[in-house]
């Protein structure tokens, strides 16, 4: 989403991808006039999906903060509850391949805020519940491991290559590849069986004065 939701969203949404100035003949004035207006109709798309993307931070936010107050009070499933956070995720950024009005893309970015709410807590949680005290760093370590190697996959390129395989070569391509990828991730949920794993008890407390 951070390195390929601008491209993807000009060019497929908003129709006005970024234009290529070798392509146009500057010294001619009309051609130079067709790529000013060509950049500044991707700049004003650009500006747009940056704001819309503002939302998925908002949402995030919301969502985590509702998660924290809901389970001091009461007991949460933490497999179904991030087994719908990351297909809600999934279906955000599914949609943006069929929306056809751009400012349909705010309820998007807010499904990918729900799920990104959960990413930074839930997986966190399961995993703190069924390991060894003692070796929590450890696996702490090598679960981060799966975070940072497919940031170094889509940094090297690996991405383009992924998407191009599966989808086709359109830049939107790579939305529906991180979609079906959040769906995945949502339903190998099912494979979580440890009872301390799944549900979160609500700690009751008492104020001694």
């Amino acid at each position: 989403m951070w390195s390929l939701a601008t491209p993807a969203l000009t060019t497929h949404v908003f129709h006005a991808p970024a234009p290529i100035e070798s392509t146009f003949n500057m010294a001619d004035e009309s051609s130079k006039a067709l790529f000013m207006s060509a950049s500044k109709a991707y700049n004003d798309a650009a500006d747009l999906v940056g704001s819309y993307m503002g939302m998925y931070g908002l949402s995030s936010m919301a969502f985590a903060l509702l998660l924290t107050f809901y389970a001091a009070k009461r007991s949460i499933n933490r497999k179904y509850i991030h087994m719908f956070s990351l297909i809600a995720g999934g279906l955000g950024f599914i949609s943006m391949y069929f929306i056809q009005n751009p400012d349909q893309l705010i309820y998007s970015f807010i499904l990918i805020g729900i799920s990104w709410g959960s990413i930074l807590s839930m997986p966190y949680a399961m995993l703190s519940s069924a390991i060894n005290p003692k070796k929590m760093g450890i696996y702490m370590g090598i679960f981060n491991m799966f975070i940072v190697i497919p940031q170094i996959i889509a940094a090297t390129g690996g991405l383009n290559y992924l998407y191009h395989l599966i989808f086709g070569s359109a830049v939107i391509n790579a939305m529906l590849l991180a979609g079906t990828s959040l769906l995945i991730g949502g339903l190998a949920n099912f494979l979580i069986t440890d009872k301390k794993v799944i549900t979160h008890q609500a700690e009751d407390t008492e104020v001694v004065s």
